[in-house]
């Protein structure tokens, strides 16, 4: 009977051994979004590849330096960095791996926005449902059209911020039309602007919207906007908004026109030319949408060293650039500690100074920091731009997102039509 029952103990245990066991790990790469700590334990060991415009050598560094090092040395992650010549080439990429059935792909991340973003949202190739579940997802403020809409494409958890560029005016605080700013008698709305203008003829100029003027263009969609009584209608696009609202929008800017730089019978072209204008003293405002302000055209001696940057008080036209996911990505867990990891104020911090050869602005909004070191760290990236940058407050405070993509063109061909040729 010993025996029998020596051997009945053995053969259970070899049945238990061979049992599954309900206490095991997740297989490699598996996690469960709302628990970081498992997408951080499948992310160790994973390559994240990821595929980023590679034409400017101080970004294809500044990725390196940072990122790549930070995830390494905090994660164990790799990154695989994948230079594009355009964004396209990411996008073809995963539509012919969906075209090919290609599960798991080549792609982990892709640095993203506007019509390519729709895009991949419109083949239903993108991972769903992940950019508010990241830790670090509090400190974006998801509520503000700017950053929930991809120039009108609803970004519905699908891809995460990672800088932004913001239109404002630039001054020069030692000359005596605009010397006053320093008190707040600069003009702070599109009205305040026209009668400025008006008091100061032939001071002010703004870009020809179009192809090479696009923060021209941007300008128009601000005046737009106020003229019309608010942003939120032009966010998905309607032929009779258009219509009712844009005949303000001319009647304004013929109004303005015989105060501007040489009557309005000319405009500069582009952003560049604009400067030059205002380095040359023909003109006293210019415009930027550079985080750092009028610093990097000082630093290239093409504007004076006392030039200052400011907004209106409402309607600052931001857009936003972003990182997605696709839906056949192989390593999902290692994109998602990388998407994290741009939004961490240590990195939005060194992200905005140009000697790090990025110098865009934040993702985050500023205002929602509670943490102490984090505050330090944003202030004195803040204060290393200096007098010539706009406070990052002021830029969160004022910030408006671009229109419906369809009003680009309208409001380009309107001006041809109604100001120029008129």
């Amino acid at each position: 009977m010993k025996q029998i029952s020596f051997l009945f103990i053995i053969f259970a245990l070899v049945l238990a051994a061979c049992a599954p066991s309900t206490s095991q790990p997740a297989p490699s790469g598996e996690f469960d979004i709302d628990d970081w700590d498992s997408v951080l334990a499948a992310a160790r060991g994973q390559t994240v590849n990821w595929y980023i415009w590679g034409g400017s050598e101080s970004i294809n560094a500044y990725v390196d330096n940072f990122y790549g090092k930070a995830l390494q040395e905090r994660y164990g992650i790799t990154l695989n960095r994948i230079p594009l010549a355009a964004t396209e080439d990411a996008i073809n990429q995963v539509l012919s791996e969906k075209q090919a059935g290609t599960d798991p792909g080549a792609v982990d991340l892709i640095w993203i926005n506007g019509e390519n973003f729709f895009t991949l949202k419109q083949a239903n190739m993108l991972y769903k449902d992940w950019a508010q579940k990241l830790p670090n997802a509090k400190l974006v403020n998801w509520e503000n059209p700017a950053i929930n809409l991809d120039f009108g494409t609803p970004v519905d958890n699908m891809e995460s911020p990672w800088s932004s560029a913001q239109f404002q005016f630039v001054y020069d605080s030692a000359r005596p039309s605009t010397a006053s700013g320093q008190t707040d008698d600069l003009p702070r709305s599109y009205a305040e602007l026209k009668a400025w203008a008006c008091a100061n003829p032939g001071r002010f100029t703004y870009v020809a919207p179009g192809a090479g003027g696009f923060i021209g263009t941007r300008f128009l969609k601000g005046a737009l906007y106020e003229l019309s009584g608010g942003e939120a209608q032009w966010k998905t696009f309607d032929q009779a908004t258009w219509d009712k609202h844009s005949p303000a929008l001319w009647a304004y800017l013929n109004e303005l026109e015989p105060c501007l730089w040489r009557k309005g019978e000319a405009y500069p072209k582009n952003e560049p030319e604009m400067v030059t204008l205002f380095a040359n003293g023909e003109i006293d405002l210019s415009f930027t949408q550079d985080i750092s302000g009028a610093g990097r055209w000082i630093k290239d001696g093409l504007m004076p060293a006392t030039a200052r940057t400011f907004v209106f008080n409402r309607y600052m036209i931001g857009d936003f650039n972003y990182v997605a996911i696709p839906v056949n990505a192989p390593n999902k867990a290692a994109a998602l500690v990388l998407t994290n990891l741009l939004l961490e104020p240590e990195f939005q911090a060194a992200q905005i100074l140009p000697e790090n050869g990025f110098g865009l602005g934040y993702a985050i909004d500023v205002t929602r920091i509670t943490d102490t070191d984090a505050k330090t760290q944003l202030e004195q990236a803040a204060a290393k731009l200096g007098e010539s940058a706009t406070p990052a407050t002021d830029l969160a405070k004022t910030l408006a997102g671009d229109t419906a993509p369809q009003y680009q063109g309208l409001v380009e061909q309107g001006w041809l039509e109604f100001v120029v040729q008129k």
